[in-house]
């Protein structure tokens, strides 16, 4: 199976791909270390901040000594220098909050998963179109899940990820609406347990999320 094959696959296993950006490195690596022992194993690292190069390398460095099996990805990758960036950094996949050729290309030529977001059926079209595997539905909050019911027929070769907004409470709505993941960010690593550095209850509360899902799956079928 192809590199590429396998993170979409670990992400849709694991139903939920996590993603934050913190400036200090060492919150950074205790976040990721948070998510490992909850059960996650592919995290989207975003590139927010003027550190968010640096970081990723020394997350990545730590994730090859002390998490195996765990993939990182660089999400908020908006342009040609911050993929090159982000691949020498030794990115394994690339999140975009949009969706441009030149992007598409570069994925292509790398040979590395890129996950593009997208807000409308043109978007989609030009992802199945690029041969993308799965795409992320940005701003998720502005569309709901009824777009993706209404979608997900017309692009059969697609996996949906919903970002923005997506939280506890509307988790179920979203597998039920036929999504494959779903991106999260604030709603599950929040600034108020960052700021207490309770990096006891993220685990506790990722482990919670990952439970859900099942629970979720498993009455769907």
């Amino acid at each position: 199976m192809h590199k590429n094959e396998k993170i979409i696959q670990a992400i849709t296993h694991q139903g939920v791909l996590p993603l934050y950006f913190h400036p200090e490195e060492t919150t950074s690596l205790s976040i990721m270390e948070s998510l490992y022992r909850a059960g996650i194993r592919v995290i989207e690292y975003t590139n927010r901040g003027r550190q968010a190069m640096k970081n990723f390398r020394s997350l990545k460095k730590s994730a090859q000594k002390k998490f195996p099996g765990l993939m990182l990805g660089m999400g908020t990758v908006n342009d040609l220098k911050s993929a090159s960036q982000a691949l020498k950094a030794g990115a394994d996949f690339l999140v975009s909050p949009g969706f441009t050729s030149g992007l598409a290309r570069l994925a292509k030529k790398e040979s590395i998963l890129w996950i593009p977001g997208c807000f409308s059926p043109t978007e989609l079209a030009e992802a199945q179109a690029e041969g993308l595997g799965m795409v992320k539905v940005f701003p998720a909050q502005v569309l709901g899940p009824a777009f993706i019911r209404s979608v997900r027929e017309v692009f059969p070769d697609l996996l949906f990820m919903p970002t923005g907004g997506v939280d506890n409470d509307n988790l179920e709505a979203w597998f039920r609406a036929g999504v494959s993941a779903v991106g999260m960010g604030g709603s599950l690593i929040s600034r108020a347990l960052i700021e207490k550095n309770d990096f006891e209850k993220l685990q506790t509360d990722t482990a919670l999320v990952l439970k859900k899902i099942v629970t979720i799956r498993n009455s769907l079928v």
